[in-house]
């Protein structure tokens, strides 16, 4: 099958839309409508690929169709049947019910002057930079903050991703989505926690177009936009796109996390053992056998300490991090607290985020929502200010 929207937006530059067309029925009148209208305009151009129709069309409205053509017809699209049966030039007229039940895509190349906005930057996702599979993590994908001077412009954003060898483009293995979330243009780590606002299968073209229509009665102005890649394995060049109604700033977000410790790097692995196994906080008699960090962090002003701790464990645990204070340099500071906790359990994987953390001595304890679950865990700490970690328990 061939992807038309491809070379029309080599040609052209028009921004391509995949518009599934098999199995979508429910709403085939209004989708019709509009681009009815909208080609009418001059705003798209639209092409239709299919899997299974390899000879000339022979169904309802082909030139062989002798139940449905009535005169009245033929006059209104200047269409003889008789004349057609004698010459394929590759034009003929369907049904939408039959487009719908053969066709599998509309591939739609649609004119970028309907934005007067635009930006693209360039960029590379190194194969070695984040997990395989972002089912967990999203921390390391490529992300970017995306701010509307109005709330309620429309903006559409395009990925593409380079391909520069020809195998490449006959046999191409990488699935690619772009996800939206409205987090206020902060960096998102958990891909589920916020939930995205716009999701999308992860597909094989090398344009991914995702469309933030405004909701006027909720209007937002500030978006984080991750790429993800399905089962990463190669490094993956791309150009990201934004197309808008209005003025908008689009900028990359960076790692604002100077310093970390991996607790495996320190001693080999943490475990949970028969002997720090204690499980979550309702298990007031086991609970304090678990494994205890002990960190201490030394920047002057709490809006310069900002911490990332994560937790990797088995996924058939759910897991979670308490956080407690030992002591602070200032417990005057309105940013103190005795404890924090990473919420629900999670399986398998947990982050606990803070910000304006004020300098003092902490505790970071890692458990199993149950106790006497044993096996190996990954903690680590990012930090914007340096810091010391030790193992007190």
């Amino acid at each position: 099958m061939f992807n038309t929207n491809i070379d029309l937006h080599a040609l052209t530059g028009w921004i391509p839309e995949r518009l599934s067309v098999h199995g979508n029925e429910s709403d085939k009148d209004r989708t019709f409508k509009m681009l009815c209208d909208r080609h009418s305009k001059g705003d798209v151009l639209i092409t239709l690929a299919t899997g299974e129709l390899h000879l000339r069309w022979k169904g309802n409205y082909s030139e062989r169709d002798v139940m449905n053509w009535t005169p009245a017809m033929k006059e209104a699209l200047r269409y003889d049947p008789q004349s057609a049966r004698n010459f394929d030039n590759g034009v003929f007229w369907i049904d939408i019910d039959s487009l719908y039940r053969f066709y599998d895509v509309a591939y739609l190349n649609w004119n970028p002057g309907l934005f007067k906005y635009t930006y693209c930057t360039h960029d590379s996702w190194s194969a070695g930079v984040g997990p395989v599979k972002d089912l967990y993590f999203i921390g390391d994908n490529p992300q970017y903050s995306l701010t509307l001077t109005n709330g309620n412009s429309t903006v559409w954003v395009l990925l593409t991703r380079h391909i520069t060898d020809k195998n490449d483009f006959a046999n191409n293995n990488e699935y690619i989505a772009l996800l939206v979330y409205k987090n206020n243009g902060e960096k998102v780590y958990m891909p589920f926690d916020p939930p995205p606002y716009i999701d999308g299968v992860r597909i094989n073209s090398p344009h991914y177009l995702c469309k933030i229509t405004p909701n006027p009665q909720v209007p937002c102005s500030r978006y984080t936009l991750v790429i993800s890649q399905y089962e990463k394995s190669t490094t993956i060049n791309y150009t990201l796109r934004a197309y808008s109604t209005g003025a908008f700033q689009l900028r990359k977000l960076t790692n604002a996390y100077k310093y970390k410790e991996i607790v495996s790097r320190k001693e080999k692995s943490g475990k949970w053992t028969t002997d720090t196994a204690g499980g979550c906080a309702n298990n007031r008699d086991t609970y304090h056998k678990n494994p205890v960090y002990q960190f201490t962090i030394t920047g002057a002003n709490d809006a310069d300490n900002q911490l990332l701790i994560d937790l990797k464990g088995p996924k058939d645990y759910a897991i979670g991090i308490d956080l407690t204070t030992v002591s602070v340099v200032n417990q005057n500071s309105e940013n103190y607290f005795k404890k924090q906790s990473s919420g629900a359990f999670r399986s398998g994987f947990t982050i606990l985020q803070l910000k304006s953390v004020p300098a003092g001595t902490y505790n970071i304890i890692p458990s199993t929502y149950k106790p006497n679950q044993l096996g190996p865990f990954f903690l680590t700490v990012h930090s914007t200010t340096p810091f010391k970690l030790n193992r007190i328990r």
